[in-house]
C-alpha cells in the first residue's frame, strides 16, 4: 500500500448500506418477523438472515403467499423506523471510509436496495453523512445509478453489489461483513475483497493514483 494522500479528486465512490456500512441485520429481522407475524406467518429468523440484501419484495417471496405481499411490506415499512433503525449500527471502518472519499474531494453515494427515506433514517440515526442517496436499486438497477454519478467504484457485501459494479464499468469493491465470503464476492466480479473496510481508505489512495 503506498502512502500516498491525494487531497484533490473528483472520484465518485458508491457504497452499499445494509451489512457494508450499517450492521443493520436485527433490525431488518425485528421488522420483518413483525410485518409477516401480522399477515399470519411465521418465519425462522435463520432462514431470512442469507437473503438480507435483497430488494424487499423478494425476500417476502420467499415467505409470504403472493396476495398479503404488499400488505406485508406495508407493515415492514410502518414498523422499520422503530424497529429497524434504533438496532443499526456502523460497521467498523463505515467512518473512515466515506471521510476518506470526501477528504479527497470526491462523494460519496449510498445505493440501497431500501427505499431512500430508510436509508437516510438509518445513516442519520448512525452519523454517516454522505453526498446523496439512491433507494430501491439492486444489481443492475444499482450499475444504472453508478453510471448516471459517474461512479469510480462501488464497495458492497453482496454478489448484487458487485454486479452492479461490473455493469457500470466501476471497481468493484468487495467486504465479508455480510453473509457472502470472498470466494462468492469474488465469482459474481469482485476486483478486490476485504474484511471490512478500515483498509479502505489506503486501497484509494491506491486507487486514485491509478486513474
Amino acid at each position: 500500500m503506498s502512502g500516498a494522500r491525494p487531497e484533490d479528486t473528483s472520484v465518485v465512490v458508491g457504497f452499499d448500506l445494509d451489512l457494508t456500512l450499517v450492521d443493520s441485520a436485527d433490525g431488518i429481522t425485528a421488522s420483518f418477523l413483525e410485518a409477516t407475524r401480522q399477515v399470519g406467518v411465521a418465519v425462522d429468523p435463520a432462514e431470512l438472515r442469507p437473503l438480507i440484501g435483497l430488494p424487499l419484495p423478494d425476500t417476502m417471496a420467499h415467505f409470504v403467499p403472493p396476495e398479503s405481499i404488499p400488505r406485508a411490506i406495508e407493515i415492514y415499512r410502518e414498523v422499520y423506523p422503530n424497529l429497524g433503525v434504533p438496532a443499526s449500527k456502523p460497521l467498523p471502518g463505515a467512518f473512515e471510509a466515506v471521510d476518506a472519499v470526501t477528504r479527497r474531494g470526491g462523494r460519496a453515494i449510498v445505493i440501497s436496495a431500501k427505499i431512500a427515506s430508510a436509508v437516510r433514517q438509518v445513516l442519520e440515526h448512525v452519523g454517516i453523512e454522505v453526498a446523496d442517496v439512491v433507494g430501491e436499486r439492486f444489481a443492475e438497477t444499482k450499475g444504472d445509478a453508478l453510471r448516471q454519478y459517474g461512479a469510480a467504484a462501488h464497495v458492497g457485501d453482496h454478489p448484487g453489489d458487485m454486479i452492479g459494479a461490473r455493469s457500470a464499468g466501476a471497481c468493484a469493491v468487495g467486504v465479508t461483513t455480510g453473509g457472502h465470503d470472498a470466494v462468492a464476492l469474488r465469482e459474481a466480479g469482485a476486483d478486490v475483497v476485504f474484511a471490512d473496510l478500515l483498509d479502505f481508505p489506503y486501497w484509494l489512495d491506491d486507487f486514485i493514483a491509478a486513474q
